[in-house]
């Protein structure tokens, strides 16, 4: 065991990297393709809102109980029981695999720019056995990097989130010298896409909602932490300075080509746009950003998705393999187990040639329960203690995740009941490993026997 710790710029760096990923550079094209721009800034401000809430919510937590290590898992099990715990951090750690498939996917995407002409398909849209070989090299790279520690990691992350920075900032300040007030306001309400503007906004949730998914970051490795009192501080800024960012990038897109072109575009869009405004060069300063960013984000993610299954695994809720280190003090089982599974899910892309939308989409979808469950506990043990300003912090977090389900769609969520479902055999499976401290009360059968019916059922409607 090392017993390093991180620092709160490399808190502030893993939580900002995990943000900052590939998606914003696909986010131009993906607001366009749903809606127009008075949609835009109303799905923004309501992200915004609620996303702040969000992330003060993960604020007064690391201070009113600093005592559990790994947020997004603990607070759900210490609120709501071992199921409930389970199902979040079931949930979590798939959006966190997933979300690392779609930032492979799209960097290989972005590398075709290159590789790819008309009869001549290399890479495709990240989809290819190329870019499968691609990415399950970069994959095993990080592995080996995690492996020799979380706090290495985690300051290899911090020179990379600085990396990103740079075109980014660059798109930004071309975007304003180009931008255009009347082709931003032209078909103002989006009547082209044939949608009321509401329904538009609740289009944009998932979307905005994917950008922000890796907010809890600095609350997922707090037990790393040097200070705890780092961990809001963290959040907090990085949550600002991408809500500026994103903000600034999908307003200023609409401000420099129709939005009807722009829904139209490959991703990444922000590298057709950069050679609209710049020239050629523009998409090989975005590809460098993409690998950058990829590289960071990739980072970030692999580091919170093996975090969670480790607390969980040493508190009884996944298998006891899971919970083991290596002399780096880094969670080697849970690692192992993540990092198997994305090579799989690259291997099924590979076969049956998802794309970037429907990765994003599994994602997003799995990650609104952990975070529904964050404002409720908050809002639960403020209740308790009487204390009414986290209150109506925790309130107002809730509602945000009640609204992201309603936004989502019955759908999309009663499609995740099907992942989640196999994980119940795994929490049965570590419940018997650990059942001399482990037992199941009523409610917690009749949640596994719901969750499992519902996800055998609707598997086999769609048959």
């Amino acid at each position: 065991m090392t017993g390093k710790k991180i620092g709160v710029g490399a808190l502030t760096a893993l939580v900002l990297s995990s943000m900052l990923g590939a998606g914003v550079f696909s986010l131009p094209q993906n607001m366009a393709a749903v809606s127009g721009s008075e949609a835009l800034v109303i799905g923004w401000s309501i992200t915004g809102i609620g996303i702040l809430f969000l992330a003060t919510a993960m604020l007064y937590l690391s201070r009113l109980r600093p005592d559990l290590d790994g947020g997004i898992f603990t607070y759900a099990e210490d609120g709501f029981g071992k199921t409930i715990g389970f199902l979040s951090a079931w949930g979590y750690w798939l959006c966190a695999v997933i979300a690392n498939v779609s930032y492979l996917v799209v960097v290989f995407s972005a590398l075709s720019f290159f590789t790819d002409s008309p009869g001549h398909v290399v890479f495709g849209d990240g989809n290819t056995w190329q870019s499968m070989l691609g990415a399950s090299i970069l994959l095993w790279i990080i592995h080996a990097l995690i492996t020799r520690g979380v706090q290495t990691a985690a300051s290899i992350n911090l020179l990379a989130t600085l990396g990103k920075l740079v075109p980014l900032v660059l798109f930004i300040v071309v975007g304003i010298m180009h931008f255009d007030y009347r082709q931003f306001s032209f078909d103002f309400s989006g009547s082209q896409l044939h949608l009321p503007v509401w329904s538009q906004v609740k289009q944009t949730m998932l979307i905005t909602l994917w950008v922000f998914i890796g907010v809890e970051g600095a609350v997922v490795v707090s037990g790393r932490a040097k200070n705890k009192n780092d961990i809001g501080k963290a959040t907090l800024f990085a949550v600002i300075s991408a809500l500026i960012v994103y903000l600034l990038v999908t307003i200023l897109s609409l401000g420099i080509i129709p939005r009807e072109t722009l829904a139209t575009m490959k991703n990444p869009s922000m590298g057709g746009l950069l050679v609209a405004m710049i020239g050629p060069y523009g998409y090989w300063i975005i590809v460098g950003g993409i690998i950058l960013s990829v590289s960071g984000a990739y980072l970030s993610w692999t580091i919170m998705a093996a975090e969670i299954p480790f607390i969980a695994a040493k508190r009884g809720a996944f298998p006891k393999v899971i919970a083991r280190q290596n002399q780096a003090d880094a969670p080697i089982g849970s690692l192992w187990m993540t990092n198997i599974s994305v090579q799989l899910c690259l291997i099924a892309i590979a076969f049956f040639h998802l794309d970037y939308s429907t990765l994003l989409i599994i994602a997003s979808e799995m990650v609104l329960v952990p975070y529904l469950l964050v404002g409720l506990f908050l809002a639960k043990i403020s209740y308790q203690m009487r204390s009414y300003r986290p209150l109506l912090i925790g309130i107002g977090a809730t509602l945000y995740g009640i609204w992201l389900l309603y936004a989502s769609g019955l759908e999309h969520l009663m499609m995740s009941l099907t992942l989640y479902a196999p994980g119940l055999l795994v929490f049965l499976y570590a419940g018997w490993q650990h059942r001399q401290h482990y037992q199941l009360r009523t409610v917690d059968k009749v949640i596994i026997f719901a969750i499992i019916f519902s996800g055998v059922a609707i598997s086999l409607s769609k048959l």
